[in-house]
């Protein structure tokens, strides 16, 4: 795939009016979302089942969770050629809609399926999202991780080109970093690392409604 570029860093965020305000009108379904972080090899990826009612502004509280982020970054979503985000006076050439009023139902509309994520406009961390198929809700509590794969990178470590050099000094003793990237990262990283039943337990913490 490939690598699209970053954006010039802006310092202030302006907001516009979404198109789509109106929850009222939005569907009522669970969305089964795919979601991977781009230019890292083995891939990295979560399976999540997310309500279509949930604003974006929550949906980047769920994939910071679900990824394994800190949320100590700006972010934005690309839907459809509009970008979603946070409101931020240090920001101001790039043009968003507020993420806490558009619902992501409203913002895919009835044909969209793939769409993005970024998060660290400095690391540049791009993720790729693609609805893999939409279900009625029941009885269970939304959002879910039911599936994924390997361990989110370490913050700050200076995205995917920084990542992978991390990965060469914290696996070979023999690295002149070695030492010094394990004491950065807190003594271990397992790259492989994935606990569905932890991430699930984070997510209920965010006491995001399961229920319109």
């Amino acid at each position: 795939m490939a690598t699209r570029s970053r954006p010039q860093l802006p310092s202030r965020v302006i907001t516009k009016r979404s198109p789509n305000a109106q929850r009222d009108a939005d569907p009522v379904h669970i969305y089964r979302l795919h979601v991977e972080l781009l230019q890292i090899a083995p891939a990295i990826w979560r399976l999540l089942l997310v309500p279509s009612w949930i604003t974006l502004a929550k949906l980047h509280l769920v994939l910071q969770v679900a990824m394994g982020w800190t949320n100590s970054h700006l972010h934005k979503f690309e839907i459809a050629g509009t970008d979603y985000g946070v409101p931020d006076d240090e920001w101001p050439e790039l043009v968003m809609v507020d993420d806490r009023r558009a619902t992501l139902a409203a913002s895919l509309g009835s044909k969209m399926t793939d769409f993005r994520y970024e998060y660290d406009f400095g690391d540049g961390w791009e993720h790729a999202l693609q609805v893999e198929g939409i279900q009625p809700v029941d009885d269970n509590r939304y959002p879910l991780c039911i599936d994924g794969s390997n361990a989110c990178p370490p913050e700050d470590v200076g995205g995917p080109r920084g990542y992978a050099e991390f990965l060469l000094a914290i696996r070979n003793q023999r690295h002149p970093g070695h030492a010094d990237m394990l004491r950065w990262c807190g003594g271990a990283f397992d790259p492989a690392g994935f606990d569905l039943n932890s991430i699930n337990k984070a997510l209920r913490r965010l006491n995001i409604p399961s229920r319109r």
